[in-house]
């Protein structure tokens, strides 16, 4: 699928490059699994969290819904885990036989924030805490995804659809979700990563 064709099904295509801070490993990739789940990309802010999740082939990303974060990294785990718990009966997943909880998902992608030339932002330790409470919350593998640019990709994409600044701003943290996610899932499929990602939680 070209990446033109990709924007269209997915309404976001990727960033132009990606980088990755924690790939997964080649084990987890050695076996072809016939239930296939969903991976769930995470764009974490101080105010607010952007959820994306793919498809059950784990191919395209799409925005999913923004929640509010929680005073500390460790609550806006918690709040992450219930979002994710309702995530089949809220999108209608469970009617169409997918399972339900966290059992839906097989990983999690956290953007992981940088300075343009390299270096810790004033995000950067909120972020390793929360990475590393919610691989404890949901038991989750999660992963890690260079999220530089990410905001600014999803606002060019958001403005070629829709022309209100004020709805662009409620679907910016989604959206910069979902470009986090589709360049994490772009990476992988160059790799041929497309096995198993269950299993115990690592960051």
């Amino acid at each position: 699928m070209t990446r033109a064709r990709r924007f269209l099904t997915s309404a976001f295509c990727p960033l132009p490059s990606a980088f990755e801070f924690c790939p997964l490993p080649s084990t987890l990739a050695s076996r072809v699994v016939s239930t296939l789940v969903r991976i769930v990309g995470i764009d974490l802010g101080l105010r607010r969290i952007g959820l994306a999740v793919s498809d059950p082939s784990a191919t395209l990303a799409r925005p999913w819904k923004t929640i509010a974060a929680g005073a500390t990294p460790d609550v806006s785990a918690v709040l992450v885990r219930a979002a994710l718990d309702g995530y089949a009966a809220e999108t209608g997943a469970a009617a169409a036989g997918e399972p339900a909880g966290l059992a839906a998902f097989g990983a999690v992608v956290v953007g992981w924030p940088e300075r343009l030339g390299g270096g810790d932002t004033h995000l950067t330790a909120v972020v390793r805490t929360f990475v590393a409470a919610l691989a404890t919350e949901t038991g989750l593998r999660v992963e890690c995804q260079d999220e530089r640019l990410s905001s600014h990709e999803a606002e060019v994409r958001l403005a070629e659809r829709e022309r209100d600044w004020r709805k662009r701003k409620a679907q910016l943290d989604a959206a910069a979700a979902a470009v986090i996610l589709q360049d994490f899932l772009d990476a992988r499929g160059a790799r041929g990563d497309r096995g198993d990602h269950s299993g115990a939680a690592s960051s």
